[in-house]
């Protein structure tokens, strides 16, 4: 069982009916999260047994993982989205855009910043094929397009002038990519409790030349990363800078914001969070696995909400009961993690780790380490905290 203890591991981070929206205030709200292979998900394939789809879950976050620049560091202005492939993410998003309202159902997004739809114009030959209608700017009433001169224009990695319009150009891993004009708009997002909350001024990209590998059930990318232009920067204000997600495996979940995105309680333990760009990045002192304590050779993590593993290791179910008790300690927070945390059933008899030894990576604690946590930000005091929880039950 030591085998896989050696390895730097990498490790696994929204659906709505819109109903007369209030304008957005400080105070609390959640959000679906939709599983790309949950029945909700128009990907959904039910004649796939639960262990396929956690199969193909890992093999979508090991290709994601691939294609890191593996030059990239996370303290680099070089570890961009460009460095991640969003459409091997497993969450997805609806939001919706614009006065009246258009639905969009997007790629949620934790590796880059950018929210992005297709828009007309936008010829056959310039974008990628959608099953749903793209978003006509000149329906709006609350479109408007942002200047060259804006702060946020400033703020992207890649763009240019169209008079004096700005333009932005976004590629990723994979060789997709999306240009077209930045804006802003009114984004509503559905609520669980079924009352829209409208955010009026979202900047967001204006897609008219798009490609790649994006799929026809999608329009666009909704960047939930750390920089300024990403939908939880954007909301910052209004959310108190709180946010907090609960993760079931191979399921869709929600995410809290404001006041419903605080973590507190018995159990609750919390460490420092610092931001490289788009990354949530955390510390690591050690691991523990029972009484041994082991050092780490690169103690800063990027916490993200994709698994990633290889299924490299496997064992039989029976031997899990010889499985040692493992703890992440965090700068200043023990998170002790069940076997579930580190192992995924793949049939009825075999487990498999999902550690993956890499070099010259980024390593991440993503979101099976995460499973039953409930996981808040707090991005004005600069913490993660994480509290045990059966997220089934949220």
């Amino acid at each position: 069982m030591a085998t896989f203890l050696s390895c730097v591991f990498i490790l696994f981070f929204l659906c709505f009916y819109v109903v007369s929206p209030i304008e957005a205030q400080t105070g609390g709200f959640s959000v679906e999260l939709i599983h790309r292979d949950s029945p909700k998900s128009p990907f959904y394939n039910s004649s796939e047994t639960p262990y396929q789809r956690l199969r193909d879950a890992l093999t979508r976050s090991l290709n994601r993982l691939n294609h890191f620049n593996q030059n990239s560091s996370i303290s680099s202005s070089k570890a961009s989205q460009a460095d991640i492939i969003p459409n091997n993410a497993n969450y997805l998003i609806r939001i919706s855009i614009g006065t009246p309202p258009t639905e969009r159902l997007a790629v949620a997004d934790t590796g880059s910043d950018l929210i992005w739809t297709q828009c007309e114009p936008c010829p056959p030959s310039q974008c990628y094929m959608q099953d749903s209608p793209l978003f006509d700017p000149k329906m709006s009433s609350t479109y408007k397009s942002l200047p060259c001169s804006s702060s946020q224009c400033a703020s992207l990695n890649q763009k240019s002038c169209s008079g004096v319009n700005c333009q932005y150009s976004v590629s990723y891993g994979d060789g997709s990519f999306s240009n077209g004009n930045l804006a802003t708009e009114t984004v509503t997002l559905g609520s669980t409790t079924g009352q829209a909350v409208a955010l009026p001024g979202i900047t967001f990209g204006c897609g008219t030349n798009n490609g790649g590998l994006f799929n026809s059930k999608t329009t666009g990318i909704v960047g939930l990363g750390g920089g300024d232009i990403s939908l939880i920067s954007q909301m910052r204000t209004t959310i108190a800078g709180k946010f907090s997600y609960c993760l079931v495996p191979v399921s869709s979940t929600k995410i809290n914001f404001g006041t419903n995105g605080i973590v507190s309680g018995p159990g609750v333990v919390s460490t420092p969070l610092t931001k490289a760009k788009t990354f949530y990045v955390l510390t690591i002192d050690a691991i523990s696995v029972g009484n041994q304590r082991l050092g780490v050779s690169t103690p800063d993590i990027v916490i993200d909400s994709d698994p990633t593993g290889s299924l490299e290791l496997c064992y039989s179910f029976n031997s899990l009961s010889q499985v040692p008790e493992v703890t992440i300690h965090f700068r200043g927070a023990d998170v002790k993690l069940s076997r579930s945390n580190f192992f995924v059933k793949v049939s009825e008899d075999i487990v498999c780790s999902v550690f993956k030894g890499i070099t010259n990576s980024v390593p991440i604690y993503g979101n099976i380490m995460q499973t039953n946590f409930l996981v808040g930000y707090d991005i004005e005091q600069q913490t993660v905290s994480f509290k045990p929880t059966d997220c089934t039950k949220q």
